[in-house]
Formats: C-alpha cells, structure tokens, sequence
C-alpha cells in the first residue's frame, strides 16, 4: 500500500452507506412503516431523520463522527433497528459539506438547525436526547452545553472530548519523536500540510521508519517513547491484554496499532483540522519532553525498555527538548478554541462511554474532559463509564443502549443511579443481544503537557 492512498483508505471506512428515503406521507399509509425523512439545511447541509409508526415521543440528535459529511442519525444499523424497535425516533445532520472533514466550524449549528427542520415534519419531541460519537462526540459535548432548553440530556460514545488543540499537540509530540530520533537529519514536514497528498507523505514516511525500527532494541524502545506521547494503548485487537511489567510484550502490541496505518490517520485528521481552523494549532516550542514523560502512564515502560536496549532516555529527552521549534499560528489557536473546544461548562446531563483500549481517541481524554468540566463547577451533571475492550468506538449494540437507558433514566428521574459500570453491565446484559464489558476504571491523565495557550509565533 503506498503512503498516499493510506489516508484515503482510513478515512473511506468511515463513510455511511447509502440511505433510501421514505416519503413521510407513505409512512402514514402504513402504519406499520417506520418514516425516513431528508432535507436540506441553508448552508448546503442534509439531513435524515427516521420515525416510528410507534413513536415515543422521544428524539435522538445525533452527531457523526470524523469523515464523509454524510448525514447520520445512528452509530450503526443495529443500534438504529433497536432504538426504532423501542419507539425511539433518529436524527442527525451531515454538517457543512463544502469545507473540511473536520467541520466543527457549523456541527454544532447544523445539528440544531437540524431539530428545527425535523419538528416542522413531525411535531415536538416530547424530549430531546444528543448522541454523539468520536468527533461528533465533542460536538455532542458542545450540544450539552449550549443545548439547555432545546435538548435535555447527551450521550457521548468514544468522544474526542479533549478537543482539537490537544489533539494535534500529542500527536504532534509523537510525530516529531518518531522524525527526530528514528529519521534523523531528514527535513520531514510535520505541520502546515498544503494538501492531502503532502500529510499522505509524511505518514507514509513515519510509517516506515517504525516498521524499520522494530527490527532493533534501540528502535522499539524509541517506538515506545512516541507511543507514550500519543498516548496510544498496549493491548491491541485479537491480543491478550499484556501482564502490567511486560513491557516487551506492551510494546509488541502498540506496535501494531503502528503497523495498521494509525499514522495515516493522524496525518489525514491533522490536515483536515488544519483546513477547518485556518493554519496550524499545535506546538512543541518550549515543551520540556522529560517533564512529558514524567507525566505519562507509560513512562515505567519506556524506562525499562531504554535500559534493556543500553540508550540514553535522558539524552533522546533532552535532544528532543532542545530541537523542539515548532510554532503555533495565534488565529489558528483561538479558532480552534471557539470552535473545537468542549468542558467550558454542562447545561444538561452527559454521560460519556469509552473503550479502555481505543488507539485513535485516547481514553485519557475523558479524564481531561471531566477535570475541565467540574473546574467549571458541573461535576454533577456528568458521568462517565467504561467498556473493557480494544479499539475504536469498539461497543456492543448492547452496550449503546444501555448507555441510553442510563441516560434517559437520569432525565426522568434526576438519578445517576442507573449509570454505575455494574448497572449498566446489568442493563447491557439483560437486552439479550450481543454482550457487555462494562468495568470499574479510572483513566490517567492526557500526557500532552500544555495547560497554557501557546506562545507567540517568533520571526
């Protein structure tokens, strides 16, 4: 596979499948149909919203995740025939299909507009719930906190709840690990892509160098070092979870997250970001990368793998402090900041769900995520719950409704009772359907190393 068409390929798994429109008015002919509705927004958005013959009274708004701006209103088939079968009516939009795949500049705005165009067709919602899922998970979050009064409770699946800036700053902080210490002396073009083709390249090129660095002790404890910085799980998919000192074995398996073309993704998403907010939002001048380290999960690792493999931690950490000279553009930053943000407060209940093991939205994020949200004082609005499981986005039908259930119950009732990990493993299970994984667990913190706004750009 070349490294140019590896963005592609990442990103077309994420495109919908074809959806075949129902006229609203045959839906009533037969009672027994379930409605789909489409439409279009101002902006050039389209939407889709599917209705039981048996509608509960309750909306879904849901929000899509990184990719096509194609109109969803599911995480998947499955979860839509179930939530059909239980009463519940869908709806999402695509979002502004003119600009970036990263199109936080009209989400949150589209999906409003969204529950407008809908209610003109079928009437109000007795009540309103936000479902969002990885990017659309930080859109989700913005929803539950600008959406009081129009939306009354959120459920985020797999969320990119940390949002855009630190994002592209630990992933930046691993791209450059992986170039500075691996590719040594080569120019290689980390940020400020002029196109598709240009980010393809650099992945490709990062891709590369860890295949070749595998081979070698000193290459996979540096592998590990860059896995830290983007915080990127060691148990992978068709694995067993490695013992907590196998550090070997833990390195083995973030490795494969490597070799199946995360970077291709990283690159592809940093280019779309990049487009969405007008220039480059990351930076590593003055990042103290031993500090970083410090921080991480992972450091009692990558200690130990230095030290077996005979290389020097301190001097690759101060070599990387010492070269780091990357800029961030000030407008970039502060659009990022307007735009692709979320935990500035809660006006409405959100529970958060995430995988343990997720290689592309790191669960450390929702711990980034609810320390923001009850510095903002509305620590008791959210919940977040856990599955134990590798991937991305990786839940059960099962476990998505359950997660509804918990929701909807906090709405009705006031109670977050319903939303403990043995209640929802109680509740996943008792569906019947495809199994659950719900555990106790606490994630560490978001190794990015930036709590201030990034300095000034110097000429």
């Amino acid at each position: 596979m070349s490294a140019r068409t590896r963005p592609r390929i990442a990103l077309a798994a994420l495109a919908s499948a074809a959806l075949v429109t129902l006229p609203w008015s045959a839906a009533q002919a037969d009672p027994k149909a379930t409605a789909h509705l489409s439409g279009t927004l101002a902006d050039g958005a389209t939407w889709v919203a599917d209705v039981p013959d048996r509608w509960n009274g309750t909306l879904l708004l849901f929000s899509h995740g990184f990719g096509p701006t194609v109109a969803q209103d599911a995480p998947s088939d499955a979860v839509r025939a179930e939530l059909l079968a239980e009463g519940y009516a869908m709806a999402g939009s695509s979002y502004d299909p003119h600009g970036s795949m990263w199109a936080l500049n009209s989400a949150e705005a589209d999906q409003f507009a969204t529950l407008d165009a809908v209610a003109a067709k079928i009437g109000t919602p007795r009540r309103t719930l936000a479902v969002g899922q990885s990017m659309g998970g930080l859109v989700n979050a913005q929803i539950a906190r600008d959406g009081a009064g129009r939306v009354d409770g959120a459920l985020g699946l797999c969320g990119l709840v940390a949002g855009g800036t630190d994002l592209d700053n630990y992933q930046l902080d691993a791209e450059y690990t992986i170039a500075r210490l691996l590719l040594p002396g080569q120019d290689l073009r980390l940020v400020r892509f002029g196109s598709a083709d240009d980010a393809a390249a650099t992945a490709g090129k990062l891709t590369d160098a860890v295949t070749a660095a595998q081979a070698t002790p000193r290459g996979r404890a540096r592998i590990a070092l860059a896995a830290a910085f983007l915080n990127l799980p060691a148990w992978a998919p068709g694995k067993d979870r490695p013992a907590p000192a196998d550090w070997a074995g833990q390195e083995e398996q973030q490795y494969t997250w490597f070799a199946q073309g995360i970077l291709a993704f990283v690159e592809g998403g940093r280019f779309a970001v990049e487009r969405s907010v007008g220039g480059n939002n990351s930076w590593n001048r003055g990042v103290d990368y031993a500090r970083l380290l410090a921080g991480s999960a992972h450091a009692p690792q990558v200690r130990a793998l230095y030290r077996a493999a005979g290389l020097d931690l301190r001097a690759d950490l101060t070599s990387l402090t010492r070269g780091g000279s990357i800029a961030a553009d000030p407008d970039a930053v502060r659009t990022a900041r307007r735009t692709s943000s979320a935990g500035q407060g809660l006006g409405m209940p959100l529970l958060d769900v995430h995988t343990i093991a997720d290689n592309l939205v790191p669960v450390e994020q929702e711990r980034r995520f609810g320390d923001r949200v009850r510095t903002a004082g509305d620590g008791a609005l959210l919940r977040q719950a856990y599955v134990e499981r590798q991937g991305h986005c990786a839940f059960t039908t099962a476990e998505t409704v359950a997660a509804l259930h918990a929701l909807d119950h906090r709405v009705t009732t006031g109670h977050w009772d319903d939303a403990t990990p043995a209640a929802l493993q109680r509740s996943a299970t008792a569906l019947g359907l495809d199994g659950a994984a719900y555990v106790p667990y606490h994630p560490a913190r978001l190794t990015v190393g930036r709590d201030r706004p990034a300095p000034p750009v110097r000429h």
